[in-house]
């Protein structure tokens, strides 16, 4: 399926490394701009090479989510090169939880200033030009948690159903507007995180994917790919009646619809 693409800006948060990175790629080969960023110099330059190599006319920009000014930066860098924004994708985040009690004040305010308030800043720079493009879509990663979240899971699950609110807050509010707003909310995929634990453990990655693999029901984590057609689809006009929803890519492990 052609999902119309061509041409559209996308910006897209934490883009240079797992579903992130996997989802900038499937863009690019949509024929879409691209404008993505990261903190890590490595993984910028290796996402750098690896877009263009695709033929893909991207942006990739080194800058902190939790930093208002890098955010300014990141999207006036987009507009100021394409002159527009079609759809934003608030990617940013990582896994943060244990004991409730041994949960400090200072991590809880990290987490919600990563996973809520650099989303909050990011969509109300993005608004006005999702609005002059008449047809603008958001798309807001989150996970299966911030529907039903496990003890220990703090403070992600909290900040994740925050993320939840927010989506259909705004999906009535920017939707007289064109603006569609959307969440994805993804189980275990393969990504960069559980590469780099896999490193860091000396244990197989193959192995540690089999052994999450064995508890979901479809018997397997999934993949970059999955999550990458599935948030294309969300920014697509081929989704064009699809907005306040909430969507698990989780191969049915949630518990809750």
């Amino acid at each position: 399926m052609d999902l119309a693409l061509k041409d559209s800006v996308v910006v897209i948060t934490g883009g240079t490394d797992g579903l992130g990175a996997a989802l900038a790629g499937r863009l690019v080969e949509e024929g879409a701009r691209v404008a993505v960023c990261g903190r890590d110099e490595e993984r910028l330059a290796s996402t750098a090479t690896r877009l263009t190599a695709l033929g893909g006319d991207a942006l990739v920009i080194r800058a902190d989510v939790t930093v208002p000014a890098d955010i300014e930066a990141f999207v006036g860098a987009a507009v100021e090169r394409w002159g527009r924004i079609d759809g934003l994708v608030n990617n940013a985040g990582k896994a943060s939880g244990g004991p409730f009690e041994s949960v400090s004040d200072d991590e809880w305010a990290g987490d919600l200033e990563l996973k809520v308030m650099a989303a909050v800043r990011l969509t109300r720079l993005a608004i006005p030009h999702l609005r002059a493009s008449g047809h603008g879509s958001i798309v807001n990663v989150l996970n299966t948690g911030s529907k039903a979240p496990g003890a220990g899971s703090l403070p992600t699950t909290a900040s994740r159903a925050a993320g939840l609110a927010i989506t259909k807050s705004l999906s009535k509010e920017l939707g007289p507007a064109g603006i569609r707003v959307n969440a994805v909310l993804v189980g275990l995929l393969e990504s960069g995180q559980w590469r780099r634990r896999a490193e860091a453990s000396g244990q197989p990655l193959a192995q540690i994917y089999d052994q999450m693999g064995a508890a979901i029901p479809l018997g397997r984590v999934g993949r970059g790919d999955e999550y990458a057609d599935l948030v294309s689809y969300l920014l697509s006009e081929r989704s064009s009646y699809v907005t306040g929803s909430a969507i698990n890519l989780d191969g049915g492990s949630s518990p809750v619809l």
